[in-house]
């Protein structure tokens, strides 16, 4: 600095970020709007040179044009209004413990409104009953034992006992789970679908609970209608991947509770997280990644300790499916072969490769975009409290780059999606309603133009 140059005050300081987070803003959204323009418009001017392969007829959704309104359209219109013109100022002022079960309890209306769009049958009770999803296979299990010591075996499709696309492609946790449920007198769609969407919101109070544990309550507040109300929230009602996103969150919450806890708190607190993590991993083999946020969540908190028990709870997970039979090893090399005898052989990844990307964006939504350009600062890359969401970013790029994921990342990737929305914590509070706003008329669209496949 030249002698005699005015040494900018604080508040000049923070004027020009502010100025130079909103044009990080506005071009993460311009550059996102093209990249999904793009991922919408290239399918529909190829004709079937491109459409013919990416067997995705609303991409980069997978579903199909179908503009049409359901028992959830009013439910769903009101709870939009409500979330905009009421929800912030009411959980601004809540304490921590009410926040997480009110956001809990307006993501569940919200996420069944909209999966009432399409009916009860189609939108909640049949979808897992379809011949290529769990339930189709629960019946003809008659021996939890001898299915997991055979399920490496069904893997691989072209033969008399493979098993359904969903089961194939997944280790066995998910159809264990859907068995469980059967044999204690919950069987069927309609239980099975709500399970998925309880569990999966419940989620959402699990983020609410790891943002306190990271000394930030303010952030949760202000994150916390985006989250009841995030574009994403049509997957989890209905789709497995929900189930996944409730388990992985409250598995990330209990290690943050471990790691900020004492004494046989913080042990209990960090068994349940190695046992749910490691569980994660026999739900979806992508859930692997979610060891990347783990680690994150911990550096956040400043703390190593609950690795001495979450590390041999998971390895324990691990072991029992061994011993019952199932080395994941073997089933995630498996599957990859079952994978490319599919329609993933012919899924470009020319395009996928980033009509993933925009799929991914459509779920997080508006705000989230806008939020993560907003974070791209120093500033807020030192704020402990949104490298989860950044970590969640970071396990998305690298699901895409192992080209495994080519179509239907909105709702395989939620367990990552939900940690990005936190970002939204970063928004100027004057423009929250705007943004929020922008999320449910996203929602909306997408569910009312769209006809979902989950």
């Amino acid at each position: 600095m030249s002698v005699g140059q005015r040494v900018p005050t604080t508040e000049e300081a923070r004027a020009v970020e502010r100025s130079w987070a909103g044009r990080r803003s506005a071009l993460a959204l311009a550059v996102t709007a093209l990249l999904v323009a793009a991922a919408v418009a290239l399918p529909l001017i190829s004709g079937d040179a491109l459409r013919g392969k990416i067997f995705a007829q609303a991409a980069p959704l997978f579903g199909v044009w179908n503009p049409h309104v359901g028992p959830g359209t009013v439910p769903a219109v009101l709870m939009a209004l409500l979330g905009v013109t009421v929800v912030p100022g009411r959980l601004a002022t809540m304490n921590v413990r009410a926040l997480a079960w009110s956001t809990w309890a307006l993501g569940l209306l919200w996420t069944m409104s909209l999966a009432l769009v399409d009916g009860w049958q189609r939108g909640v009770a049949g979808r897992l009953t379809r011949p290529d999803e769990y339930l189709s296979e629960v019946g003809g299990v008659h021996s939890i034992p001898a299915m997991l010591s055979g399920f490496s075996a069904r893997i691989v499709d072209h033969q008399p006992d493979s098993w359904t696309t969903h089961v194939s492609g997944h280790p066995p946790g998910s159809l264990l789970t859907f068995v469980v449920l059967d044999r204690i007198g919950l069987g069927g769609g309609a239980w099975a679908g709500l399970w998925c969407v309880l569990v999966g919101t419940s989620g959402l109070a699990a983020v609410i609970v790891a943002l306190d544990r990271l000394g930030a309550p303010d952030a949760a507040r202000r994150c916390a209608p985006f989250l009841a109300f995030f574009p994403g929230l049509i997957w989890v009602g209905v789709s497995a991947d929900g189930y996944y996103m409730g388990v992985v969150a409250w598995g990330l919450a209990l290690l943050a509770v471990s790691a900020t806890a004492a004494g046989r708190r913080a042990a209990t607190a960090g068994v349940g997280a190695g046992l749910l993590l490691g569980f994660s991993v026999f739900l979806n083999y992508g859930l692997v990644l979610a060891g990347v946020m783990a680690l994150t969540m911990a550096a956040a908190a400043r703390s190593w300790r609950p690795l001495p028990w979450a590390v041999p709870a998971a390895l324990a997970m691990v072991a029992a499916f061994w011993l019952a039979g199932f080395w994941w090893l073997d089933g995630y090399h498996l599957v990859v072969a079952r994978y490319y005898q599919g329609i993933a052989s012919q899924r470009p990844f020319a395009y996928w490769g980033w009509a993933n990307l925009a799929a991914t964006a459509i779920a997080v939504g508006p705000a989230t975009v806008a939020a993560l350009g907003r974070a791209a600062g120093l500033p807020a890359l030192r704020r402990r409290e949104l490298w989860p969401a950044f970590a969640g970013l970071a396990a998305i790029v690298v699901a895409d780059l192992s080209a495994l994921s080519k179509a239907e990342t909105e709702r395989i990737w939620l367990p990552f999606t939900v940690w990005m929305v936190t970002v939204t914590a970063v928004l100027p509070p004057r423009a929250a309603r705007w943004w929020l706003g922008a999320q449910v008329v996203v929602a909306l669209l997408v569910n009312h133009l769209v006809l979902t496949y989950w």
